[in-house]
């Protein structure tokens, strides 16, 4: 795993991690197999995770692809033709786009080509998409004899409506990029070599907002989707409640008042320019 900051890690062969200005890129590294997912990336992935978890510099992560083909083509075939009940039931890439969609630093994934299987899914368990004008998403599992397992059944459904859902995974065809910001799958399509500045100026806009305030929308959103409306502004209230009692609230209203740009990470500007 390679990293563009002072903070590294032993490094792992098959992801590269580079952090810089508080976004961590987490690029899975396989074109020669268009980035397929096998055991060994979602261990390296995961363990990624772990550091950028504990890391108090880095506040946002993006994933995305190597090469200009594919975000993720899938799971490896190879791996998934060995593949036995016992490996169902533990549902290692599952728990792990699961963790991904409950991280408390927001996720991007900027999606470079194709997004199939375990791309996709991989996908939708970030918070945000945005894509290039060449990318496919596609859930072709049920050719495979199999079904999309690692999420990829509850979440589009979410995102995208039931009966687009059922479309998309009982046909496994393909979404292309124009159709998956149509349906509100992708926010934003441009061209392949302006993907990475998309991401960063959407990765920038978050970053300039109440860190606290954009880990409690996140939670707010996500498990407020599942319950009951009334329960759903329960969460809302209060996660207001903690905000109102908050330095970043105080500071968010003093520099609207003072018609300025708030500063949300004093800390983090001092050792910037230190």
């Amino acid at each position: 795993m390679s990293t563009s900051s002072a903070s590294t890690s032993a490094a792992p062969e098959l992801i590269a991690v580079e952090r810089s200005a508080g976004i961590a890129w987490i690029t899975i590294n396989r074109p020669e197999s268009r980035n397929a997912m096998n055991r060994q990336v979602l261990a390296e992935v995961s363990a990624a995770l772990d550091e950028i978890h504990d890391d108090a510099e880095t506040h946002l992560v993006i994933f995305t692809g190597a090469g200009e083909k594919a975000f993720v083509a899938g799971a490896d075939i190879n791996e998934l033709a060995q593949r036995t009940p016992v490996d169902g039931l533990a549902a290692t890439m599952q728990r792990l786009y699961e963790r991904i969609e409950n991280f408390p630093k927001p996720t991007i994934a900027a999606v470079n080509g194709y997004a199939f299987g375990g791309g996709h899914e991989l996908a939708l368990a970030c918070d945000i998409r945005i894509a290039s004008s060449n990318a496919q998403f596609a859930l072709p599992e049920t050719g495979l004899g199999i079904i999309p397992a690692a999420g990829g059944t509850q979440r589009l459904a979410k995102i995208v409506g039931i009966g687009r859902a059922t479309d998309v995974i009982l046909t496994g065809r393909r979404i292309r990029a124009e159709e998956a910001l149509s349906w509100g799958l992708v926010s934003e399509v441009v061209e392949p070599e302006e993907l990475k500045e998309a991401a960063l100026r959407r990765a920038e806009s978050i970053l300039a907002r109440g860190p606290l305030a954009v880990e409690l929308a996140k939670t707010v959103v996500q498990h407020g989707f599942t319950v009951n409306p009334s329960t759903g502004m329960l969460l809302e209230r209060l996660a207001q409640a903690v905000l109102y009692s908050t330095e970043e609230k105080a500071e968010g209203t003093r520099a609207f008042i003072e018609k300025r740009r708030p500063n949300f990470r004093p800390d983090a500007d001092t050792a910037e320019h230190s």
